[in-house]
């Protein structure tokens, strides 16, 4: 079984263009298989006599790349090489191996990309580092593998929670056995022993850990990769595998936890067919977190349009905790397919039940919007929120049961009468009203 630290998500406020169902480029070669390369930074007038050899390591990290990593390094002099990732992560174990593998060889690593181009005499080639990539997922982990380490600012890098790699464009909809949580749990086991032994800080892993998938990768700051030990700094040498690592403190703090009585599954089925004001929609529902601490829930439905061929999406959310009742959601989008939807708040208020916040917003889409979404088998849609005074919430909704939904749906709204249709998400349903607060 493939098993992943999940990719694919970025941060919510610096690049919304690469969450799944928002814009993003057409082709990316950062998905394939980890390949390497071998390069020269010098002779050049950049680095003059502290020219290094670089091995580029771009791609995905698979259960074979270990072995891929073998095959290159074997009859090379890699003594005193720097390792430059760009990766959006992969494989837990397959990380590991590769880590272990760099640190035995004494290599230093960074994160970029490596691309050769023509030296001033224009006869010679020299290597250089362009520092705006991205390290994601595992691959921070891979990176505590090198002796030394150093970030460039330019440089991002992002931690996710483990989860099986075949149940994460959908994990809130997904079944989950015994067996499985022994694989994951088994899996942390195995990367909490790997990040002591490479000298890294306890708090790569807390953070790592409390960001669920369906929510954008955290991105660490650079006092966080400093006390993670993810960037050496001015470092000669970073700890050996027998030394005790950093214990990795002053993790960042978290927001207030909210014990709402709410079932551990809120939609343990995906989407399904229901009646919202008396009418036939789609809904699905889903918890409504910020780095992993549960702050309400969420309900969106789709339901028949005004028109023929239109449909009209609700969002219906209930959130819980003193400092949310007073911050009024101002703004909610939808990504669904790279294209983007706003839809308009028609309310925002505190609820009857004291430390609540309720809000309600609607939008109207083309079928082909949601036609594409049905079609689209392994993708999601992201709802974004933004509040007036706490944070907002970037939230990924997979499709579990929405092309078999969608084509009953789509049948009932042809056979409306032709009249003003609202299909409304439900304030007070089982994932956000009173059973979810422990009433009946």
């Amino acid at each position: 079984m493939f098993r992943s630290l999940c990719g694919g998500l970025a941060l919510a406020v610096c690049s919304l263009s690469v969450l799944a169902g928002a814009p993003r480029p057409q082709d990316d070669l950062s998905t394939l298989p980890m390949r390497f390369a071998l390069h020269h930074e010098g002779p050049g007038e950049a680095c003059g006599t502290h020219c290094r050899l670089l091995i580029s390591a771009s791609g995905m990290i698979t259960a074979d790349t270990p072995r891929d990593f073998e095959n290159f390094v074997r009859n090379r002099d890699l003594r005193g090489a720097t390792i430059v990732f760009d990766s959006k992560g992969g494989s837990v174990l397959g990380a590991i191996a590769l880590g272990r593998a760099i640190r035995g060889l004494g290599l230093a690593a960074t994160v970029g990309r490596v691309r050769d181009q023509a030296a001033r005499d224009g006869a010679t080639r020299r290597a250089v580092i362009w520092p705006r990539a991205e390290c994601q997922s595992m691959c921070p982990f891979v990176l505590l593998g090198g002796v030394k380490r150093s970030i460039p600012p330019e440089a991002r890098v992002l931690v996710h929670q483990i989860w099986l790699g075949d149940r994460r464009d959908d994990a809130a909809a997904a079944s989950y056995s015994a067996e499985d949580l022994v694989l994951v749990q088994r899996d942390i086991g195995r990367l909490v022993q790997y990040t002591l032994d490479m000298g890294g800080g306890a708090e790569l892993l807390e953070v790592a850990l409390r960001i669920p998938p369906w929510e954008p990768m955290r991105m660490l700051s650079r006092d966080e990769l400093r006390r993670t030990r993810l960037d050496t700094g001015q470092d000669r040498i970073v700890q050996t595998p027998t030394a005790p690592a950093s214990s990795g403190v002053n993790a960042p703090t978290r927001t207030q936890r909210v014990n709402d009585g709410a079932r551990s599954e809120a939609n343990p089925l995906g989407w399904a067919m229901a009646e919202r004001a008396g009418l036939p929609a789609m809904v699905r529902q889903h918890p409504l977190t910020v780095e992993g601490e549960r702050i309400g829930a969420f309900e969106v439905a789709v339901g028949c349009g005004r028109t023929l061929g239109s449909y009209v999406i609700t969002y219906a959310e209930t959130r819980r905790g003193e400092d949310q009742a007073g911050s009024t959601v101002k703004q909610v989008d939808l990504w669904i397919e790279g294209k983007t939807a706003t839809l308009d708040v028609v309310s925002s208020r505190a609820a009857g039940t004291a430390g609540e916040l309720e809000t309600l917003a609607m939008g109207m889409v083309s079928s082909d919007l949601v036609k594409s979404f049905a079609d689209a088998i392994s993708d999601s849609l992201t709802v974004r929120t933004v509040s007036v005074a706490t944070p907002g919430t970037l939230i990924r909704v997979g499709n579990t049961g929405f092309a078999r939904s969608f084509h009953r749906l789509a049948t009932a709204c042809e056979a409306q009468p032709a009249r003003r249709i609202e299909t409304h998400a439900d304030l007070h349903s089982p994932a956000v009203g009173e059973n979810e607060r422990g009433g009946p």
